[in-house]
């Protein structure tokens, strides 16, 4: 009886969502989630003792030459003797690299041994297109259409009961990065925009089932469940939001981590979150230096005040943060004093829990390919390292399709 009832509910569940009942929204000024299948938000107890993993996308194009710079080479000054950051004008980390001078919170955390560099993070036959390469990172599947996204196969090796709120996406759309077979990410930017939505039709359909309480039929509790869900999970993020105080400054561009905070100081069973830094503004072709370098004053104060705020809610030791951009730029600045689509750059692990440094091999700035550099670290081992030794998932190739080592970046438990 119930295998039969189950059996029901999940062709109810395929057939609603193939005529279009999936598209019941959580928005938020254009923000939009489904809401968590056959599970009440507001009855996921929080664990406070398990380790999240906060992803940072720096969509655009990040040029890791000027973010991460190579004074110490002179090929770097021949290559940019426009755009080059000269070595007065860096926050100087060893002696070859420095941080841009706005970098503050980066040079800080660094040298508390709470960041760490990964130097030439890409992949094989690399795409110059925004769209594509940001879905290569999205899926950890370069060249391949990949279907679902490498933290939504995380959760569902994780979680595969598809347990309510496991995954958040702070954004104005759902990135490919969480899309799950079994989880449902809540997606939202604004938290006190944050309400339920439909199409017009839907929703006289949801209004008729929640006013009766239950569903006569699998397909009417179907619909139930996810307009419970989602009231319940809406009621959380607003609550969450509005009970948040912090004396912590996030900066001039709070672009979400500061909501991150907001829902890890109120306990939500979140285990992944995902914000990106969103409207491609790291494709600097032109004018590049000012920008580029407003754009990491925002970032860098932006991610090290969650770093700060994280430890003062005593929930240090749980969290690791993961920004990485799709693309680098081209090593020879451009003729408008910009740089174009490359290919490798640096991504950054950062938190309490990591081992402070510089891993991975620096690329070549002269050995290149038709002018970009050649990838020293494939991205996956980024994510192998965080699955394993940050969220103690050991099976990695059931979600990156083989097998990858780790960087050793995080710290053992």
């Amino acid at each position: 009886m119930n295998r039969s009832g189950r059996s029901s509910q999940s062709i109810a569940r395929r057939l609603l969502l193939q005529a279009g009942f999936g598209t019941v929204l959580l928005g938020s000024a254009g923000g939009y989630t489904l809401a968590p299948f056959f599970a009440s938000a507001a009855a996921a107890q929080p664990r406070r003792h398990d380790r999240i993993l906060v992803v940072v996308e720096l969509s655009g194009g990040n040029d890791g030459l000027n973010t991460v710079v190579p004074y110490g080479d002179d090929a770097y000054y021949r290559a940019r003797p426009r755009i080059g950051i000269k070595p007065d004008r860096l926050r100087r980390i060893d002696e070859h690299f420095g941080f841009q001078q706005t970098m503050s919170g980066f040079e800080r955390l660094y040298r508390d041994g709470k960041l760490a560099i990964v130097h030439g993070a890409g992949y094989d036959q690399p795409s110059f297109s925004h769209f594509s390469s940001m879905a290569y990172w999205h899926t950890a599947a370069p060249n391949s259409g990949a279907t679902y996204g490498w933290l939504g196969n995380l959760a569902d090796q994780l979680d595969p009961g598809g347990a309510a709120n496991f995954l958040v996406n702070i954004d104005t759309n759902q990135s490919l990065a969480v899309r799950s077979r079994l989880h449902v990410p809540l997606v939202f930017d604004d938290p006190n925009l944050f309400r339920r939505s439909a199409f017009a039709d839907q929703a006289q359909t949801l209004a008729a089932i929640m006013a009766r309480g239950d569903g006569r039929s699998p397909a009417e509790q179907f619909m139930f469940d996810v307009s419970r869900s989602a009231v319940d999970s809406e009621a959380l993020v607003r609550d969450a939001w509005r009970n948040y105080k912090t004396p912590v400054d996030y900066g001039l561009v709070r672009f979400g981590l500061d909501r991150v905070a907001a829902l890890i100081a109120a306990d939500m069973p979140t285990r992944i979150y995902y914000v990106a830094y969103r409207n491609n503004a790291f494709d600097t072709h032109v004018y590049q230096s000012d920008v580029h370098s407003r754009l990491w004053t925002y970032t860098s104060d932006h991610i090290a005040a969650f770093i700060q705020d994280v430890e003062r809610l005593g929930r240090g030791d749980d969290v690791v943060v993961l920004a990485f951009s799709e693309f680098g730029r081209r090593v020879q600045e451009n003729t408008s004093q910009g740089t174009d689509h490359g290919t490798a750059g640096p991504a950054f692990v950062l938190g309490k829990p990591v081992r402070g440094g510089q891993y991975g091999l620096p690329p070549s700035l002269t050995a290149l390919d038709d002018g970009n550099l050649v990838h020293t670290t494939d991205f996956r081992r980024i994510y192998a390292s965080l699955m394993r030794d940050w969220m103690g998932f050991d099976d990695v190739p059931k979600v990156l399709g083989g097998e990858f080592d780790s960087l050793g970046f995080v710290r053992p438990a």
